[in-house]
């Protein structure tokens, strides 16, 4: 038995395909969701479906497979569905043209071919909903938070919550359902926020190397020292004193918007700089070296350093949006020791698809604090919000106006600017 393939931007597109090319006397084996098109790994593409299926011989009158096909013949035999649709009987496309032309007084029309298609397309989609006995709306809302990367128990915990406390009228309504996941997915995100001191106040970032930490250093530096209104005096101080390229990136991000830059490399100095410059500057940045998470001696050696900040110190995780799935979670838990209040995100310009940081996160308990999209200073740096990540997930609609109104950014929150 030949198998063949067919790709689509819809199962009724592949089964028109179908159609054409071989006629309707075919047997359907499996359906699968796939991504059409798209450069550089993916992007842009769309969502698409993949159709395998066989064209069954000819079967003579005579045989016994002929006859239990058609209910004579061999004894407990019947006709039965095999395929991964179950429930019932695989479609003889033949004969259901044949009822179907019968009973539009032999309209062999176009049109009569595309009405029986969907008929049948609505019979499996029938089929494979009763197999599962979830709600086909609901199927829908799995597949699209699977396109945006969200991980296996995030999805069940909305569909089982949709289960149990939508009702009917709501899951057969694809639009409000839609509206109910976002409004679920927000309230999972977490926004680090409050009231900072006047003064005095110190702000360190830690995270792997490579996940833009200086540069998020000086864009913060931009917004407390120049959009935020009224500007904060700020002092930068790394803790990279050994690293030429980062010492001399600062440097000149110092130069360039006259903020004084310092440099430490012990607990020693770092509490001196701190002591010395807090009660006439507003803020303190501390940018750290990168440290690999499986590094568990130099991550001690960082703690070690960090505590001369002292008790009010902030220290945030730097995490890039385009880490992996499998990555985040073990970073999240090996930088714990830091007690870091919350996560800033970077590189979001960098990634497709942000429902593994939302998921991670969510599960985690962790709030996020700033995002990065770009290379700009200040520019392309942004105080969390709940709508920056669901505008940002794909195949939903967003209703923007209302969701800034379910998730209002918090007009007394002092770690905002502008």
């Amino acid at each position: 038995m030949e198998c063949f393939v067919e790709q689509g931007t819809s199962y009724r597109d592949c089964l028109s395909k179908i159609v054409a090319k071989y006629g309707t006397r075919v047997t359907i084996m499996r359906q699968r969701n796939i991504r059409l098109g798209g450069i550089f790994g993916g992007l842009f593409s769309r969502e698409g479906v993949e159709l395998e299926f066989y064209i069954p011989p000819v079967l003579n009158r005579n045989t016994v497979p002929y006859q239990a096909a058609h209910g004579g013949g061999a004894p407990g035999l019947s006709p039965q569905l095999s395929g991964p649709y179950g429930g019932a009987a695989p479609l003889d496309f033949e004969e259901e043209k044949r009822k179907l032309l019968a009973a539009a007084g032999k309209d062999s029309t176009q049109q009569v071919i595309l009405n029986e298609v969907r008929e049948i397309k609505e019979k499996l989609e029938a089929g494979s909903a009763a197999k599962n006995g979830e709600h086909p709306n609901l199927s829908r809302i799995r597949e699209i938070l699977k396109t945006n990367d969200f991980s296996g128990s995030y999805i069940d915990g909305i569909i089982d919550r949709a289960r149990g406390e939508l009702p009917l009228d709501t899951l057969e309504n694809f639009d409000a359902l839609e509206e109910k996941t976002l409004e679920w997915i927000g309230e999972s995100v977490r926004i680090y926020g409050g009231r900072a001191p006047r003064s005095g106040r110190v702000l360190a970032l830690v995270g792997p190397t490579g996940v833009g930490k200086t540069t998020t250093i000086a864009k913060l530096a931009a917004v407390f020292g120049y959009k935020r209104t009224p500007p904060l005096s700020v002092r930068m101080i790394t803790i990279d004193a050994f690293r030429i390229g980062a010492r001399a990136q600062i440097e000149a991000y110092g130069d360039i918007m006259g903020f004084p830059v310092s440099w430490v490399d012990s607990h020693r100095d770092l509490k001196k700089e701190i002591a010395l410059y807090s009660e006439e500057t507003d803020i303190i940045l501390v940018d750290t070296i990168g440290k690999s998470p499986k590094d568990a001696k130099k991550l001690g050696e960082m703690k070690e350093i960090l505590d001369a900040c002292g008790p009010r110190a902030e220290v945030h995780l730097v995490l890039s949006a385009g880490t992996k799935t499998s990555d985040l979670g073990e970073i999240l838990r090996q930088f714990e020791p830091f007690n870091y209040r919350s996560v800033v995100l970077t590189k979001l310009d960098e990634t497709n698809h942000i429902g593994n940081v939302i998921s991670i996160l969510s599960e985690k308990g962790k709030a996020l604090s700033y995002v990065t999209d770009g290379q700009k200073v200040p520019d392309d740096i942004k105080k969390a919000s709940v709508i920056q990540f669901l505008v940002n997930l794909d195949d939903f609609k967003v209703n923007r106006e209302k969701m800034e109104e379910r998730f209002p950014l918090d007009e007394d929150d002092e770690f905002q600017w502008g």
